[in-house]
């Protein structure tokens, strides 16, 4: 029997939907969680033996870095990869990886003072929006309509602490009230919705945005497989623009995806893809 470690911190529906689907299908999962392992940096830890693969679903960045990285160290197998979690964790790397690859993403910069951050501002033109380098779920992400009001978001920021010293400036796209987020399961797009604010800029779905089913057309399911591999592939979720003029924008790949919304809106047995995916690497 095919044993899943599942690597987390704070088990949301997500990873209790994992452990059930996979006992459905004949697997054990061993929880695991992170808060709870102390990693001994001089010898590898008992349980990396007692699974065949991880699966890990911290929601800390730093975390799923860590723990990624540890349990490759020694030997193991874990989806997503140390790799692919830096990449996509990271705003700056990720940008830099797509727009070399040749795939189309909104105008960004990364300054590291205030005074550089309003000159790139005047460049791209306003509004625009203000990132931290590292961060989900839209939090510390400011639309600046003005020089002062971009100013003032910078000054809070800084105060913050030295992490929110590398500004992140990105161009605001005139999105249609919505974006999409598509979802990639190994070599396979196997579901893709639209999350839909017609009220708010930010279409996170952790904000209020609406959840609504798309069907995943060639166009779409081409540019995420493209996406995929630039980043390291794994089990990703991919967050695309629709710009009038420009067509499709990649803004940012997830890492460590919600899926909730998705299972409700479409249907789509979205654990079992990622169980089915998991258990066939280990039988490579």
């Amino acid at each position: 029997m095919v044993v899943i470690g599942l690597l987390y911190d704070h088990p949301r529906w997500e990873e209790k939907e994992i452990c059930r689907v996979a006992e459905v299908l004949g697997y054990k999962v061993l929880p695991l969680n992170v808060e709870r392992i102390v990693l001994d940096l001089n010898k590898r830890a008992e349980w990396i033996n007692a699974a065949d693969i991880f699966l890990q679903r911290s929601v800390s960045f730093y975390k799923a870095y860590a723990y990624s990285y540890y349990v490759e160290a020694f030997g193991g197998i874990v989806v997503n990869s140390s790799s692919t979690i830096w990449n996509c964790g990271n705003k700056f790397i990720t940008t830099l990886l797509l727009s070399k690859a040749g795939i189309p993403t909104p105008k960004a910069y990364l300054v590291s003072s205030r005074t550089a951050a309003l000159e790139v501002a005047e460049v791209i033109g306003y509004p625009v929006v203000v990132k931290p380098v590292i961060g989900g779920w839209g939090r510390y992400v400011v639309k600046a309509d003005t020089r002062d009001s971009l100013d003032g978001v910078l000054e809070l920021k800084e105060s913050l602490g030295a992490i929110y010293n590398l500004h992140y400036v990105q161009e605001f796209v005139n999105k249609p009230g919505r974006d999409i987020r598509v979802f990639v399961v190994g070599d396979n797009v196997p579901v893709a919705i639209y999350r839909v604010n017609k009220s708010y800029w930010k279409t996170n779905t952790a904000l209020g945005a609406k959840a609504e089913p798309l069907k995943v057309d060639e166009e779409l399911e081409k540019l995420a497989l493209k996406v995929a591999n630039v980043v390291g592939g794994g089990i990703l979720g991919i967050d695309i623009f629709e710009d009038p003029e420009r067509g499709y924008l990649v803004n940012e790949v997830n890492a460590n995806v919600d899926f909730r919304n998705t299972v409700r809106v479409t249907g789509y047995n979205l654990a079992r893809d990622i169980v089915e995916y998991i258990v066939s690497l280990v039988k490579r």
